[in-house]
């Protein structure tokens, strides 16, 4: 599990979300245990893609797995983010 979650977090951190996406999904298909870990670096991918939705829905997942997990503070940050507005930014 640790080779999987350093891979993950390699490829994020060399702007290679696809394929760390798809690393935590081959590892979670095929069988191998998911971790919170593992959902909240995948939300961290989504999030990279401007996938907020995908994003959320992973960070969910781990914090399903682990109430503790840093994943909750990436949905509050999301929940910020995505309910910010400018209203003067409307008149523009």
């Amino acid at each position: 599990m640790e080779k999987v979650l350093a891979r993950v977090s390699s490829l994020i951190d060399s702007h290679r979300a696809d394929e760390a996406i798809a690393e935590a999904r081959a590892w979670i298909d095929g069988g191998g245990a998911p971790s919170d870990e593992l959902y909240y670096l995948m939300g961290n991918a989504w999030r990279k893609k401007g996938d907020w939705q995908k994003a959320i829905d992973s960070w969910l997942e781990a914090v399903s797995i682990n109430p503790e997990s840093p994943a909750r503070e990436a949905i509050e940050f999301a929940d910020e983010i995505l309910s910010f507005y400018n209203k003067d930014m409307y008149n523009q």
